[in-house]
C-alpha cells in the first residue's frame, strides 16, 4: 500500500467517538488524517491544509454547518471544486441522498461503517 501514503482525508463529524473511529481506520489503512468537529471547523481546516486533502469525508447532522452545508461550500470554492466528498451517516432517506448528490456529493455511506468499504471507497475516488 505505497500509494495511500500520501493519500490525506479530512473527516469531518461532531462525534469524538467517530472522529476517534475514524482515524483509527484510516490512519491504519495508510492515510494521513486531518479531523473537523463540525462544518463550520471542517471548512477551516480545509481552508489551512497544507498539504490539501484529497478526499474528504462529512457528517450530515452536525450544529453550525451540516454536511450539506460542507458539500455545497466545497463547491464554490476554487481550488477544491473537484475534490471527492463522502458522506458518513446514519441517514439512510433516499430524499437526503439525492440532495447530497445534487450539492455534489460523490459517495454516501451509512453508520457504523465497515472500515474495509470505507477505504475501498477513498480509493476508488482517489485512484
Amino acid at each position: 500500500m505505497t500509494e495511500t501514503n500520501t493519500v490525506r482525508v479530512l473527516t469531518i463529524d461532531d462525534s469524538r467517538t467517530m472522529q476517534s473511529m475514524l482515524r483509527t481506520a484510516l490512519e491504519g489503512a495508510g492515510y494521513d488524517v486531518i479531523q473537523g468537529n463540525d462544518g463550520v471547523e471542517g471548512i477551516s481546516v480545509l481552508e489551512a491544509a497544507i498539504p490539501a486533502p484529497n478526499v474528504i469525508i462529512t457528517d450530515i447532522n452536525m450544529p453550525r454547518m451540516d454536511g450539506f452545508g460542507v458539500i455545497e461550500t466545497v463547491r464554490k470554492m476554487e481550488p477544491f471544486r473537484h475534490l471527492p466528498v463522502i458522506v458518513l451517516t446514519t441517514e439512510s432517506d433516499q430524499e437526503k441522498k439525492a440532495r447530497a448528490r445534487a450539492a455534489g456529493a460523490t459517495g454516501w455511506i451509512i453508520k457504523p461503517f465497515n472500515s474495509e468499504s470505507l477505504v475501498s471507497a477513498i480509493r476508488r475516488v482517489t485512484e
